[in-house]
């Protein structure tokens, strides 16, 4: 008989008062037994998000630690990577869900698929207040992948929610983890370069919900707009040469960021770029514009994103 977890929960939080409860709840509902849940609390809140989650501490088995200085999100993730227990880890913000059966459907990829450096499903946006919305479907099939076809189609859009993967940790600590330089796109490049270690499993089920609201990181690190694109294009020219990819097809990732700076810069109140990330999928032809629409899911990011914006909820 052994104490030790079969999951690591890492959750990075910073001023997290008001999701956090939600948050914490909806892994209280999947009765964690031998889950260990590591928080790393890094906001000058007078303890306001300890508070929130006291409650939890009889139900849940959580480290909780304070770290004023440690603000970035992918340094406190690394930490609690390298200080995690088990085997296998997944990240869950301070403002994302667990949809029920989550766990039953981890604990079941992680037995059926124990050599994956990753395993990964589709998710659900969750509104801000807690209304579940659309779904946020990933480009693949259920089932076994290659990691060079993952990382194909990672490279056009980054298409996983972050409470999605169930990673292994050290296939997570021989990567060398999050890329703490990357404020925006650190999970991209993690999953670009776990995808290059081994296979990965698609798991079926859609289990997690990514919550938008307008505080969120990718709202507001999309308003600084060089620093935004810069994170992106950062990511595309390092793993260019890692991945099974004609030359050609690199112009759909190259569309895909001027796609997403646009959509940024709109959301911001400036539409000037829309026209230049128009001409950029114009460019591509009908064929590699109907797969990079296919393999960014821009229709799924952006219609639950417009509904709430004419709604004013976002």
């Amino acid at each position: 008989m052994t104490d030790d977890p079969w999951l690591s929960v890492i959750i990075p939080v910073h001023k997290g008062e008001q999701f956090l409860a939600a948050t914490l709840a909806s892994a209280a509902a999947e009765k964690p037994e031998g889950v260990e849940f590591r928080i790393y609390d890094s906001g000058d809140d007078g303890g306001a998000a300890r508070r929130v989650a006291d409650p939890f501490f009889a139900h849940m088995k959580i480290f909780w630690q304070d770290v004023p200085d440690l603000k970035p999100w992918t340094a406190k993730t690394n930490k609690g990577v390298y200080e995690a227990g088990a085997t296998h880890i997944v990240m869950l913000h301070q403002d994302d869900l667990w949809l029920p059966g989550h766990l039953s459907v981890v604990r079941r990829a992680i037995a059926n698929w124990p050599e994956v450096a990753m395993s990964v499903a589709s998710s659900r946006f969750v509104a801000a207040d807690g209304r579940l919305l659309s779904a946020w479907r990933l480009p693949f099939t259920p089932g076994l992948h290659r990691g060079a076809t993952i990382a194909d189609a990672l490279l056009v859009q980054n298409s996983i929610a972050i409470p999605s993967p169930v990673i292994r940790r050290d296939a997570w600590l021989a990567c060398g983890g999050m890329d703490e330089a990357l404020w925006y796109t650190a999970d991209w490049d993690l999953y670009l370069k776990l995808a290059r270690l081994s296979d990965v499993v698609v798991r079926e089920r859609m289990t997690t919900g990514f919550r938008l609201h307008g505080s969120s990181l990718t709202m507001a690190g999309s308003r600084e707009a060089a620093e935004f694109r810069g994170q992106l294009e950062r990511v595309l020219e390092k793993h260019i040469e890692n991945i099974e990819i004609l030359p050609r097809e690199i112009d759909i990732a190259r569309a895909s960021i001027a796609v997403n700076c646009a959509l940024a810069a709109a959301g911001n109140g400036d539409f000037s770029r829309l026209t230049e990330a128009l001409f950029a999928i114009a460019k591509l032809g009908p064929r590699r514009a109907i797969r990079y629409i296919r393999q960014s899911r821009i229709i799924d990011r952006m219609l639950p994103r417009l509904r709430l914006s004419i709604a004013g909820s976002l």
